[in-house]
């Protein structure tokens, strides 16, 4: 991937960044998104663990055939980025990217409990910020990514305005 293509994925995933504020998410918002991504992954027959956290609590968790115990481990990792980066896992590791450094090391962070990589993407809601992490993991990152964000637009789409 060229430099020219990180810096255009860069901006295309900060504009779905801006795009995709909710105007709010409660629990009952997390089942729907949760099963959202679990009836497009159903649909395509993808091999992908889905998990929705508002905080520190897991309020959605869902794994299809094909996947395994290290899903969630993924999932772990990604989420920890969001919530200490304050922005999607795979944004934060494609500004790494661009600059040419190892993210884990410049930060001082174990691989074991941060990966910058694509698919664990933040719920923000109007006014108030990062309120919870919807995470896909199983496909290759820019696809884990992808499916989320797709979700998170259907998602959006659905809320009534305010």
């Amino acid at each position: 991937m060229s430099e020219s293509d990180v810096t255009a994925i860069i901006t295309e995933v900060e504009a779905q960044e801006v795009e995709l504020v909710l105007r709010s998410f409660t629990h009952d918002d997390a089942w729907r998104l949760g099963n959202l991504l679990v009836e497009l992954a159903v649909e395509r027959d993808l091999p992908v663990t889905i998990d929705i956290r508002k905080g520190t609590q897991q309020v959605f968790h869902a794994a299809r055939p094909g996947t395994t115990p290290d899903n969630d481990s993924w999932i772990k990792r990604k989420v920890r980025v969001v919530y200490r980066f304050g922005a999607s896992s795979y944004l934060v590791g494609l500004r790494a990217k661009a600059k040419g450094s190892d993210f884990n090391a410049d930060h001082g962070l174990l691989f074991q409990e941060y990966s910058a990589h694509g698919g664990a993407f933040p719920v923000r809601v109007e006014g108030v910020g990062i309120v919870a992490v919807a995470t896909v993991s199983g496909l290759a990152q820019q696809d884990d990514h992808a499916l989320v964000v797709e979700a998170l637009r259907e998602l959006r789409e659905a809320q009534p305005l305010v």
